[in-house]
């Protein structure tokens, strides 16, 4: 049965209503980013850049980095956006836009988040580039979609006891990454993480600067809490959306953090724009070297 016009919206040149995409400009191999001014930080890299789109927060562009076409997309800021940009970005490949309806043969994207991050852990030093292996979201993202199945709930539970969570807040989820592509993006220098998706930015993450918070040990408690052996590292606001969305539509999603903050430390970095960088160009080489 076709998709209703209300519920699939396609602008009048063929593109998907947000990012203003057609099916040709997209590449098998996504990069995304939340700043829209980092796509060009990106793709100043490429040998070749096809396409350029831009809508709102989403800058798009599309072109071949040693012969491998990739498409680089800014997401903004939140999980409220991914759900945007995932189901877009999927409808663009799994949809047949003409008659409206799923296509009978799936397309699997391989979804490269490259964003920042603040650690938790006073040992992950500034500077340096975490891996989610597991996210957990604190927003209500995956909440509003059939997605138990995919859901690590052992993990949430556990949290949800550690933390002493309030009943009014939105129930933790975790999910987990790509393996193939966690695996291949870790090495010595690189390592593997939990990490948290917050719903903000300030409060909650625990940042003070004129109100006060409703649980201000909220960071140290998401700090001493272990699974498996493994501590949570890392602090952001997209990574949980990016994986479970991923799962639930057949997508490959693995997250690269610069670590630019140390919490615990209370610190920030003194070079941020030159470790986004190294970021950029380590995961672009990791890209190329991936098997298959």
């Amino acid at each position: 049965m076709p998709i209703a016009e209300s519920e699939l919206i396609i602008n009048q040149d063929g593109s998907i209503y947000h990012l203003n995409l057609r099916p040709e400009h997209l590449a098998q191999t996504i990069i995304t980013v939340g700043d829209p001014d980092r796509v060009d930080q990106v793709t100043r890299h490429f040998d070749r850049i096809e396409y350029k789109i831009r809508k709102r927060e989403f800058h798009t562009q599309t072109g071949t980095f040693q012969n491998k076409r990739i498409t680089v997309i800014s997401t903004g800021i939140g999980t409220d956006n991914i759900d945007i940009v995932l189901n877009e970005l999927d409808a663009l490949v799994n949809i047949d836009f003409e008659t409206r309806e799923i296509k009978k043969e799936h397309t699997a994207l391989d979804i490269i988040r490259i964003g920042t991050s603040g650690s938790v852990q006073e040992d992950i030093p500034i500077d340096s580039f975490v891996v989610s292996q597991l996210a957990i979201g604190f927003d209500s993202l995956l909440h509003f979609y059939d997605s138990q199945s995919i859901q690590l709930q052992e993990v949430s539970n556990e949290l949800v006891k550690h933390l002493s969570w309030p009943p009014g807040k939105s129930l933790p989820y975790a999910v987990s990454g790509a393996s193939k592509w966690i695996n291949h993006m870790s090495d010595k220098n690189v390592q593997k993480g939990i990490t948290v998706t917050n719903v903000g930015f300030y409060g909650p993450q625990g940042r003070i600067l004129r109100l006060p918070l409703q649980d201000d040990t909220l960071n140290s408690k998401i700090a001493s809490f272990t699974y498996e052996g493994r501590k949570i590292t890392n602090l952001e606001m997209e990574t949980a959306g990016i994986y479970g969305m991923s799962k639930l539509l057949g997508h490959h999603a693995v997250s690269m953090n610069g670590i630019l903050a140390n919490r615990a430390g209370r610190t920030f970095s003194k070079n941020p724009k030159e470790t986004v960088e190294r970021l950029i160009k380590y995961t672009l080489h990791k890209i190329i070297e991936f098997p298959g």
